[in-house]
């Protein structure tokens, strides 16, 4: 296992283990993020473990044009049930994010560190939010890092406290993404609820191939 230090280097990606992790330590300053993110690297850890660093093989993606919308989804857009804005609160969307209830989860690896890091981020306009309204009520959103020099969007979390508000700021932001010609958006990992609206394994250095493009 690679033991990071000071020096804003990481090891190959193909050093990872089968669950993806890749490395222990290291800092959360926006520069080392900044690294991780060019090299398709992630930091995912809990308060009480030191800081680990992931690069998955496969690697849960989501191609702008496969985005699945369900029918009740459709029914919802036609309604405009929801209104959707960008980098409006970014603040309190990860805070969101980080304090809500999951399932088959004990606590949260939003950490505080974590989140003044995304914060300065979003600060310097590379994390971006999505937030989801109902009468003026935040009911919904989600955060993620923009690489916009190479057409790709990597996922961090989501929150809702009304059935579908999630849902419908992410396709919402998925649609805002092909405007700019995005590429891919990175999942990260595997879920059902990701599967659920087009998400897909691909091979890691598939991924990798559009960090380098």
């Amino acid at each position: 296992m690679y033991i990071l230090n000071d020096s804003i280097v990481f090891p190959p990606v193909s050093h990872a283990n089968p669950d993806g992790l890749l490395a222990l330590g290291g800092d959360l300053s926006v520069e080392r993020l900044i690294a991780a993110y060019q090299q398709g690297i992630f930091p995912w850890f809990n308060d009480d473990q030191p800081i680990m660093w992931f690069c998955p093989d496969p690697r849960m993606v989501l191609y702008p044009e496969e985005i699945k919308v369900s029918k009740s989804m459709r029914k919802l857009f036609r309604q405009e049930a929801f209104e959707v804005t960008y980098n409006t609160c970014f603040d309190q969307v990860i805070e969101q994010c980080a304090s809500i209830e999951r399932v088959d989860q004990d606590g949260t690896w939003i950490t505080k560190e974590m989140k003044r890091s995304y914060k300065k981020l979003h600060q310097m306009g590379i994390a971006v939010s999505v937030e989801v309204w109902k009468e003026n009520n935040l009911v919904g959103g989600l955060y993620g890092v923009w690489l916009r020099e190479k057409k790709v969007f990597c996922g961090e979390s989501m929150f809702s406290h009304v059935s579908n508000a999630s849902k419908y700021g992410f396709i919402s932001w998925v649609k805002e993404l092909m405007r700019y010609e995005t590429k891919i958006i990175d999942c990260q990992m595997y879920t059902e609820h990701l599967a659920s609206l087009g998400g897909r394994e691909i091979p890691r250095e598939q991924f990798l191939a559009y960090l380098r493009e």
